[in-house]
């Protein structure tokens, strides 16, 4: 089995690690990095749970080979929040209940996030659609939907956007 030394930025962190050509990214980050804050689900790229940002885009770790990542720069939801402190859709999914069990929770928020990049002021119908890759089993969606259209209106009215 060939060897692969892979360097990227993990959350900012410049990181370094020696895996197995078959080592999935969601396996390099969580068992050789040692950031397990992004969840192995189905293992098929259904779920969402393993949704990491890469190079700016949404990816699902469980379906790309570390070695793939050498050089990238990679956000798991250990990399949301900023100084330590909870970011504002975190604790917009804290005060709305949705993260119940938790576990898809990490790939909900880069999810919101990439969406949140992308469409700032989402209707309800969007921010739906925009999560439609992500499962949760507990919340019934309610929860995250208003945690996300929640915190769309608090960063445009901080903007001074028209949407607020």
């Amino acid at each position: 089995m060939k060897i692969h030394q892979v360097k990227l930025t993990l959350n900012g962190v410049e990181r370094e690690g020696a895996c197995e050509s078959r080592t999935t990214l969601l396996d390099f980050i969580r068992h050789d990095l040692g950031s397990t804050g992004t969840h192995a689900g189905c293992e098929h790229g259904v779920c969402g749970a393993c949704t990491v940002e890469l190079d700016g885009q949404i990816v699902r770790s469980c379906l790309m080979f570390a070695c793939q990542a050498d050089g990238t720069k990679v956000t798991t939801v250990e990399g949301i929040a900023k100084s330590g402190e909870m970011s504002d859709l975190q604790n917009a999914f804290k005060k709305h209940h949705a993260l119940q069990c938790g576990f898809c929770t990490s790939g909900f928020l880069l999810s919101a996030e990439d969406l949140l990049k992308k469409n700032p002021h989402p209707s309800e119908l969007e921010v739906r659609e925009g999560l439609s890759g992500n499962l949760c089993r507990c919340t019934g969606y309610v929860g995250i939907i208003e945690a996300v259209l929640e915190v769309a209106a608090a960063r445009a009215r901080q903007n001074g956007g028209e949407h607020a």
